[in-house]
């Protein structure tokens, strides 16, 4: 079998808990998935459908109470926590809803901060012309729109190449407009670096991006859905 067809995510039987008895609440109940290499999936599904807690655990900041995640021939749950950040530093890009960019570091320096520690980075530079910003070096971000932060923090987190693009709600506290252009530069990503990309959105017009969409509901996958055509962000309706 061609080894590029194996999956760079696979999960079987994910449960995540949380309190005992009458009161045990489920993230995940008995989750099976498997992502492969180059894939643009977005997870979507209501508040509760157990999207962010699949994303945590794919992206090694988060454990099952049960079952099991791998990337590629890594086992990811029972690992030490020693080997999660190092398969995090190397492998792994986070966007997050709010950008958590340092305030007294310009737009360039926020972004060098994660270059210095990766193996085999970009130029700064480079990941901020991606995204759009190359006229922002020097600024900070208060001087920033919520977009432009955004981008700053997409652009943070493709810096140091990454297999795997994990995003979540990265378009939830932008207007329609500004969010097309974070997700452009997501997509951008995907398109020219190669990396595995997985977007949680609650909004179903953004599944028109992904060439997967999986829907969440009750901690599980209830639908496996492939787009016949990615949509371009500005095509989007919302």
């Amino acid at each position: 079998m061609d080894r590029s067809e194996d999956p760079v995510f696979s999960a079987r039987g994910l449960c995540k808990s949380y309190g005992a008895g009458e009161v045990t609440v489920y993230a995940l109940r008995d989750l099976d998935v498997d992502i492969r290499n180059g894939e643009f999936v977005v997870l979507l599904g209501p508040s509760g459908s157990g999207k962010s807690t699949l994303l945590n655990i794919l992206g090694g900041l988060d454990a099952p109470t049960s079952g099991h995640a791998k990337w590629r021939d890594h086992e990811l749950t029972g690992s030490s926590e020693a080997d999660l950040t190092r398969y995090r530093r190397e492998h792994v890009g986070f966007v997050f809803q709010f950008y958590n960019l340092i305030p007294n570091l310009t737009v360039e320096e926020n972004v060098e901060l994660v270059a210095s520690i990766a193996e085999h980075p970009m130029k700064p530079t480079e990941a901020l012309e991606m995204v759009g910003l190359s006229h922002r070096l020097r600024h900070f971000p208060s001087q920033l729109s919520g977009g432009e932060q955004q981008r700053v923090a997409v652009a943070r987190a493709i810096v140091k190449r990454p297999d795997a693009l994990l995003c979540d709600e990265p378009t939830g506290a932008l207007d329609v407009e500004t969010g097309k252009m974070v997700l452009a530069a997501i997509a951008r990503a995907n398109a020219e670096l190669g990396a595995t990309t997985v977007v949680i959105t609650h909004n179903s017009a953004i599944a028109g991006m992904a060439n997967r969409v999986l829907r969440l509901g009750g901690g599980r996958i209830v639908a496996d859905e492939r787009n016949p055509r990615q949509q371009r962000p500005e095509e989007l309706s919302w």
